[in-house]
């Protein structure tokens, strides 16, 4: 989960970046002195861009394909609990009858 965040903040951060340097193309001719007096700035405000999006997406991640795990673990334990529940086809190590 966490790779596919980071290509999604990729491919958005740098979506971002080719749009904003679509409607910049006016700095074009600076660009030289912009990128020596500002370009470390610029790089870290592309990467806190870049982790902002991946704590934005992971948690959408998480809400989005978390959110009933804990519903599917009870129903897998009362399964467990059960007599002809799913522990005939688990080895007896993962199981215990209770």
């Amino acid at each position: 989960m966490i790779a596919n965040v980071a290509v999604l903040a990729a491919l958005t951060t740098f979506l971002l970046v080719a749009w904003l340097a679509g409607e910049l193309t006016c700095l074009a001719p600076y660009r030289v002195a912009l990128f020596h007096l500002h370009g470390p700035l610029i790089l870290t405000t592309a990467r806190l861009v870049f982790l902002h999006l991946c704590a934005a997406f992971y948690t959408l991640a998480r809400w989005l394909f978390l959110r009933d795990t804990g519903r599917k673990l009870t129903h897998l334990d009362q399964q467990l609990l059960a007599s002809d529940g799913v522990h005939q086809d688990l080895p007896a190590s993962q199981w215990s009858a209770r």
